[in-house]
């Protein structure tokens, strides 16, 4: 759980020095504005493919380690 929410915050963080809004984020990622928050929050049941799009639409980039 932990490994979740450290990814959680660093796409808050993103986000945040980005400028932009959840629903821009949303957008930008190609999911809905619901799904970037439940990523943001490490709650619901978002799938990997939209957790890759959302990080990589603030920059981050995700490897399985």
């Amino acid at each position: 759980m932990e490994d979740l929410a450290a990814i959680a915050a660093s796409i808050r963080r993103a986000r945040k020095e980005a400028g932009i809004t959840q629903a821009d984020l949303a957008d930008l990622a190609g999911t809905s504005e619901r799904t970037v928050r439940a990523i943001e929050t490490a709650t619901g049941n978002p799938s990997l493919g939209a957790v890759v799009a959302v990080a990589n639409a603030v920059g981050l980039h995700m490897a399985a380690a």
